[in-house]
């Protein structure tokens, strides 16, 4: 990986856009999540850095929604696995699906299309 020599400048005309882009983007989850200021951060620098972040907890305190929230703010799409005994591999990658379209001669084509699964999301919840 090559890194660009910035001036120093420039480096603090950078960090202060970031610090501004992070503000905002906490701010906008903040309004959703209410009390958890720690966790919001925790898993904004997690995403920001490329890292991966676990979240732990019982069911009913906020952790689809904060994720569900996060890729809301960001615009990114959201997918989510639900590990369940018969999950199939396909459930997760997608699959292809028969998809019927009206034809120009006015008859049903039927055609194969590959529909998307969760794990193409650009953050997935599993």
């Amino acid at each position: 990986m090559t890194q660009q020599q910035r001036s120093p400048d420039e480096a603090r005309a950078a960090a202060e856009r970031f610090r501004a882009d992070f503000e905002a983007v906490r701010e906008q989850v903040g309004r959703v999540i209410v009390g958890q200021r720690d966790t919001v951060e925790g898993v904004l620098l997690c995403l920001f850095v490329g890292g991966h972040c676990l979240l732990e907890g019982v069911p009913g305190i906020g952790k689809t929604l904060l994720v569900r929230t996060l890729s809301r703010a960001l615009d990114l799409r959201f997918g989510r696995v639900q590990f369940t005994p018969d999950l199939m591999p396909a459930d997760i990658t997608g699959t292809t699906v028969v998809h019927e379209v009206e034809g120009a001669s006015g008859r049903t084509v039927r055609e194969f299309r590959f529909q998307q699964g969760p794990l193409f999301a650009q953050i997935v919840l599993a």
